[in-house]
């Protein structure tokens, strides 16, 4: 079971991580944070700048900390805050399938973050090694309520407008 639970959080981890740092530096082809500024602004969030570097600072912290196990509910709890915002202001109105636009990449994420937070980070995580891994109903429902409720929050400043305009993403 450790295995599995190291093998997940690292597959959930790392690609938070990486899809925080395509935002946050343009690592990996990403559009860096000046680009991602410009498409927060579009999308509703002024000053996108802002806003794009909190999204793209939870994306990179909570994957980072999902991955080595690390503060596991607060984690999993930014996973699922940053992924609500992003499901609801880009993908909710395209359906479930990315082919389409959709909200199932930012789902899965989120749904396997929050398994980390009901079985705990295994053995082979630093909450273990240290004596803080938490696991079980309470944790899991904490860090889903936790995500909720920050990505509730950063939803409420949320200008819904039209995506009219293009940002050159590039």
């Amino acid at each position: 079971m450790d295995i599995g639970l190291l093998l997940l959080r690292l597959t959930v981890g790392l690609t938070l991580a990486a899809h925080g740092t395509q935002k946050l530096f343009g690592w990996f082809g990403g559009p860096g944070l000046s680009t991602t500024g410009k498409f927060f602004t579009v999308l509703g969030f002024p000053p996108g700048r802002r806003h794009a570097l909190m999204a793209a600072l939870g994306e990179t912290l909570s994957g980072l900390l999902l991955t080595v196990g690390f503060a596991t509910p607060a984690a999993v709890a930014l996973v699922v805050s940053v992924m609500l915002v992003a499901a609801v202001t880009v993908h909710l109105g395209k359906g479930f399938f990315t082919q389409n636009g959709g909200y199932e990449y930012a789902f899965v994420l989120a749904a396997a973050a929050l398994t980390v937070a009901f079985t705990g980070p295994g053995s082979l995580s630093i909450d273990a090694v240290v004596g803080l891994a938490r696991s079980g109903a309470f944790w899991g429902i904490a860090a889903l309520l936790a995500g909720l409720l920050g990505g509730g929050t950063a939803l409420l400043e949320w200008r819904k407008a039209p995506l009219q305009q293009t940002v050159n993403t590039k």
